[in-house]
């Protein structure tokens, strides 16, 4: 049986390539994974505090742009090392955290400063979306059929696509046009990326669910919960711009 998400984490046969779960691994359960998802939300919650910290202190942002540099590549490149070491998340999973939450605080502090009071709204808007699709999730409103994950594999791989292709012009000082910017078409295209973003939850929670139900190792409720804060993390910088554009 294939578990499919469009999330990078969560990629088809991640729990399926280990086969079930013996006596020395122990059983991964939906109960175990939710407690990994508090713990490495209270560690980013905590490094990101700091850097925010950092920059209400002095407020100057040359302070906290290394740390979001480290928290960002840092990151990345654990993000990688957890998706092929799969086994490795339950050391991998909290060092990323801490490092995006390095980045996050960073990134917040900035925004705060420029519109006050965005953040407080982009974390509640955030978990509220978060409550409300496990909601829908859990009462069979929105069901994971495979039509609904191809559509959001597609639309997550374009968007990953633009940003991509965003970088890479952004090296020779050009810009994509409209969409990154505060006009009707970028705020649209914000919209849709959160969109987009949340309904990788909804893949995530079904990817979850799917890993319980055919008793995969314990060790990878680590590796699921890590899935979860990638879409958490990428869904609350969305809503952090999208807010920001409409600021504008």
């Amino acid at each position: 049986m294939l578990f499919k998400s469009s999330n990078p984490a969560l990629g088809d046969e991640t729990f399926s390539q280990y086969g079930t779960a013996t006596k020395e691994t122990g059983v991964m359960t939906i109960g175990g994974t939710v407690n990994k998802i508090g713990i490495l939300l209270l560690l980013v919650l905590c490094s990101a505090v700091w850097t925010w910290n950092l920059y209400f202190n002095a407020l100057d942002a040359s302070v906290v742009y290394p740390w979001m540099m480290v928290g960002s590549i840092g990151g990345l490149i654990v993000a990688i090392v957890t998706v092929f070491k799969k086994e490795w998340a339950y050391i991998t999973a909290p060092i990323y955290a801490i490092l995006k939450g390095f980045a996050l605080g960073a990134v917040s502090a900035i925004y705060e400063a420029a519109y006050a009071g965005l953040v407080l709204q982009a974390v509640a808007i955030t978990l509220c979306i978060l409550l409300a699709l496990l909601v829908v999730y859990k009462t069979g409103l929105i069901k994971a059929t495979e039509n609904f994950k191809l559509m959001v594999a597609s639309a997550t791989g374009g968007i990953a696509l633009v940003y991509l292709l965003t970088l890479l012009l952004g090296m020779f000082n050009i810009q994509i046009p409209y969409i990154h910017e505060n006009g009707i078409i970028g705020i649209g295209f914000s919209a849709f990326v959160v969109v987009i973003a949340s309904l990788n939850l909804v893949m995530d929670f079904d990817f979850i669910e799917g890993g319980a139900e055919q008793q995969a190792p314990k060790f990878l409720e680590w590796y699921a919960a890590f899935g979860i804060i990638v879409t958490l993390i990428w869904l609350y910088l969305e809503v952090l711009r999208l807010l920001a554009k409409l600021r504008d």
